[in-house]
């Protein structure tokens, strides 16, 4: 565990994203959840002595950081997207019947998602008040339509979720990128262009990244627009995931799987554009 500003805490131990907490006369916001709810309950207890957890906020919907809430008795918060989402997904999750190149994909079979469906959800902007300490919850779409921050103004931190992905891609199949963009220029020129960035793939991170990674993200659709879905969706964006792959150098344990993640994303990004076209 790492203390990122006073009151602020950061874990990247566990598999999947980056967790956080922020604490105030001992009690706890907790940011996104490990996979695993014997990791959440493991992060927990490192988190004995700061405070006690009185609840979650859920960065987006993606699995990798909302499935290990369902053990955790905790309300709740997030975007309505997110709940919306989720809302939808069965009971069961099932890590390989379509994987997405998630570290949850890993998980065989598991029960009890329904407990991890946000209780609170606001649209634009939410103010919370943990024991007299100000933490902001911002909608900020891109890597999901239901994307937010965390905002904690007395520390000057931000946790961004997935906005900025620099040692792996980022997964692409639930994005919005022109929204994306327009987080990043949010982040790179707003009121909060002098904060702390901590990215839920990558911990934190330097401010150029964010143009790194305004800088891939327009090469991504500036390539996927001109892929030629036939014969084959699958095997054009195949071969387009191998070609951005080349800019990353990712361990050869991990390169199957970043490719899967980005080949599927280019995929599902590719036919809702076209759905949306027709």
């Amino acid at each position: 565990m790492r203390t990122v500003a006073s009151g602020v805490f950061l874990n990247s131990k566990f598999p999947g994203v980056s967790v956080g907490a922020v604490a105030s006369h001992g009690r706890l916001l907790l940011i996104d959840a490990p996979i695993r709810i014997e990791d959440a309950r493991e992060w927990i207890s490192q988190l004995g002595e700061k405070g006690k957890p009185r609840s979650m906020a859920l960065l987006d919907h993606h699995p990798d950081r909302v499935l290990g809430a369902r053990g955790l008795d905790l309300p709740i918060l997030a975007h309505d997207e997110t709940r919306l989402v989720m809302n939808a997904w069965p009971d069961t999750f099932k890590g390989g019947a379509r994987p997405i190149g998630a570290e949850a994909d890993r998980l065989k079979r598991i029960s009890g998602v329904s407990k991890a469906v946000p209780d609170l959800t606001f649209s634009t902007e939410m103010s919370l008040h943990l024991e007299g300490r100000e933490i902001i919850l911002l909608h900020r779409p891109g890597p999901t339509r239901g994307a937010i921050w965390v905002v904690v103004p007395d520390a000057r931190v931000i946790f961004i979720g997935d906005a900025v992905c620099l040692d792996e891609p980022a997964y692409l199949g639930d994005a919005d990128l022109t929204a994306w963009q327009k987080t990043l220029q949010q982040a790179a020129r707003g009121p909060y262009k002098s904060f702390t960035l901590i990215s839920s793939r990558d911990g934190v991170i330097e401010r150029k990244a964010i143009g790194q990674m305004s800088a891939w993200l327009t090469r991504v659709e500036q390539r996927l627009r001109k892929v030629k879905p036939r014969p084959d969706l699958t095997e054009a964006t195949g071969s387009l995931a191998t070609a951005l792959l080349r800019s990353y150098k990712i361990p050869s344990t991990r390169r199957e799987h970043a490719h899967l993640r980005l080949q599927v994303g280019l995929e599902r990004l590719y036919t809702r554009w076209r759905a949306e076209e027709d």
